[in-house]
């Protein structure tokens, strides 16, 4: 009797135990939905908060959209309603003789003369019967002052012109004046223009951030921060998100001026030199250096891939017979490279030339080119550069009339009797880069150097060996502020030597027969090298970053704008 009971005492507990657990799973089960409910109602809560806040954004856009109607129209009783208001499209239906200014040709010396402005509203401050407009246009700008009288400016006038969105584009008349002070903040200070008529050509909507916001320096951020103030600065995501917008700062009208200049520059050097420009192909079959860095896409049933370099076709345009070439392009490159002198897009600028004897005659093209290049610039583009370095700070480039040389065997003894750990056949990395140029720098007092003859091992397939010791290359690579610019080269103009440095570094050669096939009849000793446009004005504005000096970037996280 006792063992039954034990039995069913035991059994009991068992029953017990597993009722617990029952319990316990019912209560996580519970549990869960209860979570799940509080989940489902936060999102709820959520949402209904976000609807509230759209709502409460339309009713502000009506309400400005009810304010702005008011005053985009002239007052019906007001005698001078022709004096201001919003113009129709324009739609081209009419060219008249009205001459329009620049803002940046506003100078003292046209003080008492009537102009005609068309300008965006940089800024706008009214009060009472006054009104204050900063007009810019690229990088120039000027104020615009509106005083109520009876003959040229009424209240309504001054309301209209008050109640403009900054970024705005207006048309405006008036009488350039000389102000009692100089305009503090306006590039054309010595002159301000008493408005006599103004209408509104685009109105702009409410903007993502303001230019006056992209515009400010990390200095005067600073300097704010130290007197208690605080004042609203712009990221990069942001701006790169709204380009269209940021393009619009000062320093950024100046950059792309700047890099405008480059290009021309480029041109007229080469151009002085006997080159004449080409354009290759950017659709191509195969790697244009063998790489596996390329953007590959569907080619009518084939694969192809977007030219990494115009490489092979400068070089086919040297075997053509062309003698110099250049070229002016855009550069893909799929590299994972997310730094602040890479892109995946870029422009290159590329040249190539036939030598007599020895790649230092390409050396002395390049020499000249941007020596031309860095004298053109500090000359013709004066006060870009200055509207650059007024938000981003930076002291000009040192470069010597002759630009210096250096093997790289002397850049490795710089850097090892500096106490830096070099392989004397290894490629230098960015920190070893950089050290080599202050070093350069403290020395020879000069941030733009050559540095030649590379270790072969480190150099593509096509690049011609050194006969007097064929470890090293007949190469080179150029440093601006201790940043490389330039690689290049006297290629390999012989086919069996070309074919045996392709397949020795594993390059399948059925994919480049086409370049290979174009020395086979006779071809001239010949060398050139490639540059990317943007690091250039980067390098040489002093920017601490290519997306600066690209105008809609392309990297591996950005595909828009």
């Amino acid at each position: 009797m006792q063992q039954g009971s034990e039995q069913l005492a035991a059994m009991a507990g068992v029953d017990g135990a597993a009722e617990a657990v029952e319990q316990m799973k019912l209560q996580q089960e519970k549990s869960k939905e209860e979570l799940e409910a509080e989940r489902e109602a936060r999102k709820k809560a959520k949402a209904a908060e976000k609807a509230a806040k759209e709502a409460a954004k339309a009713a502000r856009a009506a309400q400005r959209g009810q304010k702005q109607a008011a005053v985009t129209a002239p007052e019906a009783d007001d005698p001078l309603a022709s004096h201001y208001g919003d113009t129709e499209l324009v739609q081209s239906q009419v060219q008249t003789e009205r001459v329009w200014s620049d803002v940046a040709s506003l100078t003292p010396d046209r003080v008492g003369q009537s102009v005609l402005v068309r300008a965006r509203v940089h800024n706008v401050r009214g009060k009472g019967k006054s009104c204050f407009l900063v007009l810019r246009q690229a990088t120039a700008t000027v104020q615009a002052a509106m005083f109520v009288d009876d003959q040229s400016v009424s209240k309504g006038m001054v309301k209209y012109a008050s109640a403009l969105p900054r970024e705005s584009i207006v048309d405006v008349e008036g009488k350039l004046s000389a102000p009692e002070a100089p305009v503090e903040g306006c590039s054309q200070s010595q002159v301000e223009l008493h408005v006599t008529a103004i209408h509104c050509v685009s109105r702009s909507a409410v903007l993502p951030f303001e230019v006056t916001d992209a515009a400010r320096s990390a200095e005067a951020v600073k300097k704010a921060a130290e007197a208690g103030e605080v004042l609203a600065t712009v990221g990069q995501d942001v701006r790169l998100d709204n380009r269209f917008i940021d393009l619009r700062t000062p320093a950024n009208q100046a950059i792309f001026r700047v890099q405008s200049a480059v290009c021309q520059l480029f041109r007229e050097s080469l151009q002085g030199e006997g080159f004449i420009e080409i354009h290759t192909p950017k659709l191509l079959a195969g790697a244009s250096e063998g790489g596996a860095a390329v953007f590959r896409f569907d080619y009518m049933g084939r694969p192809g891939c977007l030219a990494q370099s115009p490489q092979f076709y400068k070089q086919m345009a040297i075997c053509s017979d062309l003698g110099r070439v250049f070229e002016i392009g855009p550069v893909f490159r799929a590299e994972n490279s997310y730094t602040h002198r890479h892109l995946c897009e870029f422009t290159g600028l590329d040249m190539e030339m036939t030598v007599n004897e020895s790649y230092h005659e390409v050396l002395d093209v390049l020499d000249r080119l941007f020596v031309h290049m860095f004298q053109g610039l500090n000359e013709r583009c004066a006060r870009e550069l200055a509207v650059i370095g007024e938000q981003y700070p930076y002291e000009p480039l040192k470069f010597l009339p002759k630009s210096l040389r250096l093997t790289f065997a002397e850049g490795i003894q710089m850097l090892q009797e500096a106490g830096y750990d070099v392989d004397p056949f290894g490629d230098l990395n960015t920190e070893l880069e950089r050290a080599l140029g202050k070093l350069v720098k403290e020395k020879y007092n000069t941030e733009f150097y050559m540095l030649h003859r590379y270790p072969l091992a480190i150099r593509p397939f096509y690049t011609m060996p050194c006969k007097d010791d064929p470890r090293y290359s007949c190469s080179f690579d150029i440093f601006i502020r201790g940043e490389e610019i330039i690689s290049g080269a006297q290629r390999i103009h012989d086919p069996a030597l070309l074919t045996e440095r392709a397949e020795a570094l594993g390059l399948p050669v059925e994919t480049i027969q086409s370049y290979l096939d174009s020395f086979k009849y006779g071809a001239p000793p010949h060398g050139g090298c490639g540059v990317g446009l943007e690091r250039v004005v980067m390098l040489f504005c002093g920017l601490d970053n290519i997306r600066k000096t690209s105008m809609f970037p392309r990297d591996p996280k950005r595909l828009e704008p």
